[in-house]
């Protein structure tokens, strides 16, 4: 591990590996009873007891599992596009949390602490809940899926979090959740450092090429030669900036990734001051014409 890298809890350590496609494809095809049988969301709770609560009653929710599955058969069988599997929602939650622990060990303020005066463990159940929540609407159809996610989330958050939090926490809670779901769109305008981070983490789930399935049907595009170019991404301690996303390629088409898709999250999403992006390819098979690459936003 290198000094400028922060140690990961052993839950994060254990790489959350994305199904192949045969694998995302299978999954769909289960009964919707068999592929809820098999989720399980798992993220490093730390002390948070609230976020421990939470996803217990997660993990018991059948309902919000059935959307994710859902989600999936619309996304890989119907629309043959990239996976949106619990498993998309699991490294989502995981990349999320770990972007605003970083932020927040390095002095960063949370907005629900800076704007409502609560706590660390508050905004990371916001963070939470916004990766769990934040393509439910798939379920419904992919065009406008925000949207769908919206009215979808709102009701069994409630639900969720009841007992968990009162009025009127409960409802700021609820509303910068619903506030971080809409902002993820491409033109989305994050208002909260919680909601931007997820807007990023969303990007971030690009290791091992999300584009699988389409490349792997023939659909060949830059989108689907440029995700499968994308062998890592890690997030630790920056140099200049709290956070460092690192990238490893194994060819110059991942730079699509980055300059093209990653820029334009992170721009607007108001984690510019504080996130850092490098990318390089870690293979001899092919010239490297740019040795690093440093994303400028």
């Amino acid at each position: 591990m290198s000094e400028h890298e922060s140690p990961l809890d052993p839950e994060t350590e254990q790489r959350i590996e994305e199904p192949v496609s045969e694998e995302a494809v299978r999954e769909a095809r289960l009964t919707p009873a068999q592929a809820v049988d098999a989720m399980r969301i798992n993220v490093p709770v730390r002390g948070n007891r609230t976020l421990r609560q939470l996803l217990e009653r997660v993990n018991e929710d059948r309902q919000l599992k059935g959307w994710w599955h859902v989600s999936n058969v619309n996304a890989v069988v119907r629309l043959e596009i990239n996976d949106h599997s619990w498993v998309h929602i699991q490294i989502v939650a995981n990349i999320a949390l770990k972007i605003l622990r970083q932020l927040t060990k390095h002095g960063v303020e949370p907005s629900l602490v800076r704007d409502y005066g609560l706590s660390r463990d508050d905004a990371e159940v916001v963070v939470t809940l916004s990766a769990l929540m934040h393509c439910v609407g798939m379920s419904v159809h992919r065009n406008h899926h925000e949207d769908f996610s919206l009215f979808l989330a709102e009701p069994k958050m409630r639900e969720l979090l009841d007992g968990l939090y009162e009025e009127p926490e409960l409802t700021v809670v609820v509303s910068e959740v619903l506030q971080a779901i809409t902002s993820h769109r491409a033109d989305g305008q994050p208002l909260a450092l919680e909601a931007g981070i997820l807007r990023v983490a969303d990007a971030l789930d690009m290791a091992e090429g999300r584009s699988r399935i389409p490349f792997e049907k023939g659909r060949v595009s830059m989108h689907s030669l440029s995700a499968a170019a994308i062998d890592d991404v890690s997030i630790k301690d920056g140099e200049a900036r709290p956070v460092m996303i690192e990238i490893v390629m194994n060819n110059s088409s991942g730079l699509f990734q980055v300059d093209g898709l990653l820029k334009a999250k992170l721009r607007g999403s108001g984690l510019e001051p504080y996130v850092e992006v490098i990318a390089h390819i870690d293979t001899d098979a092919e010239k490297r014409l740019v040795p690093i690459y440093r994303l400028e936003t």
